[in-house]
């Protein structure tokens, strides 16, 4: 079979369909695996951790069985997976999509993950587990803040891009300060890595609702979340008694629900947090898609299968420039 005329005999075909939480990501992707023997390939930071299931809103069973399902609820509770860490795996599973004949279909509302798949990640140095253990004892036993602070007085200028709460992320500018004598900021600027990708064509989806609409869908689901079992999940996650600062320990709800699980909160006042905070990062990550996403097709609104019907002619038309 001969390729159209202005097809790239090498490129392979990478559907990325982004946005934020409650847009409608997961029904689209199934969608169109369907339509073009897709493989889904999870791009949410929190749907790799296993027993989160409904507090992470991970496509259901019914959803799963409609198409292939990779790097959904793969990782332990106890670990962290960094961007470049997923861009690995994300990489070979698009490898192994297209070795078997099928269109990887990457979906998630991480921003940091889909841009160190699509551009590359900065090279960054290896840190010392010594180093690496110190300071991260140093946010168990002090706080967030505390490291905040410490990292401001010795490198502002990356300090003002962190929020004081943010640990994880204070605690890597630390490591890469004290093991190189040199700000991450410094590193980044460096520029990224080449992406290594050039067999790889991307292809995007952005899914943008009006606050009107999507921060309503928020509410709501957060609501659904409660009556299907997250508590029982964020008991799980009790029993686990975990460092605070892992990531898991931070997503959407968690909080909330485990200070209810305390008594500190009433299930309705959990519920109310529980909802804001989703609303408020909702909200970044519109800011972030807005800012740092070109997409081929935008959709301001939710997703509703009618409009695949209108899109999926350009889906058709970018696989068809492709190979697989």
């Amino acid at each position: 079979m001969s390729l159209p005329p202005d097809s790239d005999p090498v490129a392979k075909p990478v559907i990325i369909i982004a946005g934020p939480t409650a847009s409608g990501k997961s029904a689209l992707a199934v969608d169109v695996a369907e339509r073009v023997s897709g493989m889904v390939i999870n791009a949410d930071s929190m749907q790799v951790y296993r027993g989160l299931e409904i507090l992470t809103s991970v496509p259901d069973a019914k959803m799963r069985a409609r198409a292939p399902h990779r790097l959904f609820g793969f990782l332990s509770p106890d670990k962290s997976c960094s961007a470049g860490e997923w861009r690995d795996l994300a990489i070979a599973e698009i490898y192994t999509a297209h070795n078997s004949g099928q269109v990887p279909i990457v979906v998630g509302g991480t921003g940091l993950y889909l841009r160190s798949l699509m551009a590359g990640i900065a090279q960054m140095p290896s840190i010392p587990t010594k180093t690496r253990d110190r300071i991260r004892a140093g946010l168990t036993r002090d706080g967030s803040a505390a490291l905040h602070e410490r990292l401001r007085q010795q490198d502002p200028d990356t300090a003002s891009r962190l929020s004081k709460n943010d640990g994880q992320r204070i605690c890597r500018a630390l490591e890469v300060l004290e093991a190189t004598g040199r700000s991450l900021t410094d590193w980044q600027r460096e520029g990224s890595q080449p992406p290594d990708l050039g067999v790889l064509k991307f292809w995007t989806i952005l899914l943008m609702p009006l606050r009107e609409e999507l921060y309503p869908a928020c509410d709501s689901r957060f609501s659904r979340m409660l009556e299907n079992g997250a508590l029982d999940e964020a008991q799980y996650l009790s029993n686990l008694a975990l460092d605070p600062a892992l990531p898991v320990m931070k997503a959407l709800g968690v909080p909330h629900l485990l200070s209810h699980l305390k008594g500190e909160l009433t299930l309705d006042d959990a519920r109310r947090q529980g909802q804001q905070a989703t609303r408020r990062y909702v909200k970044r990550q519109v800011t972030w898609f807005n800012h740092q996403i070109i997409a081929n097709v935008v959709i301001n609104s939710q997703y509703n299968e009618r409009y695949l019907d209108k899109i999926f002619p350009e889906i058709s038309k970018f696989i068809l420039t492709c190979r697989i």
